[in-house]
């Protein structure tokens, strides 16, 4: 079976009565977690975007807390694990100042953990690119927001933009 194009289902969508597409949508939610968390964001977190950014920071305060620094095999591990699940509530969201400010965050926890980064080259190489990303977002935002992201940046993690 083919899945169809997202204009397909579109134009389907538009001829169901409401009580179908709500029927669509709960079978859909029991099928993925992802697809009940995207739910969840946009039903009841979309409106109030202030307060998601704070409980996801919150839950990749929890991940850092929890990282097992003993071995650098298991500190990347987790860290990776960490930038996985925020990248995908990043990706929930949709918006660019969302998503510079939740990786801004990450990295300041990372530059924060014990022991260094500067200890492992492949977090040091990750921590790079994370920055790189953050710059490349904070330019396709709005002038204003692009300075106060940029100064943020320069503060709190000691870069250059």
């Amino acid at each position: 079976m083919r899945a169809a194009t997202v204009a397909q289902i579109k134009k389907e969508l538009k001829h169901l009565p409401p009580e179908e597409l709500q029927a669509l949508v709960l079978r859909l939610a029991r099928f993925k977690k992802d697809n009940k968390e995207l739910l969840t964001y946009l039903l009841f977190e979309a409106g109030d975007e202030f307060s998601y950014i704070d409980s996801v920071k919150s839950m990749v305060d929890e991940g850092f807390d929890s990282i097992n620094t003993r071995s650098t095999y298991f500190a990347k591990k987790s860290i990776r694990k960490i930038l996985s699940g925020l990248r995908k509530f990043i990706r929930y969201s949709g918006k660019k100042e969302t998503e510079v400010e939740l990786l801004i965050h990450f990295c300041e926890r990372m530059n924060t953990m014990q022991p260094p980064i500067t200890r492992s080259q492949v977090l040091m190489n990750l921590y790079d690119r994370l920055v790189a990303k953050i710059r490349a977002t904070i330019l396709k935002l709005d002038e204003d927001l692009r300075y106060d992201y940029s100064v943020e940046l320069k503060s709190r993690l000691d870069e250059e933009l």
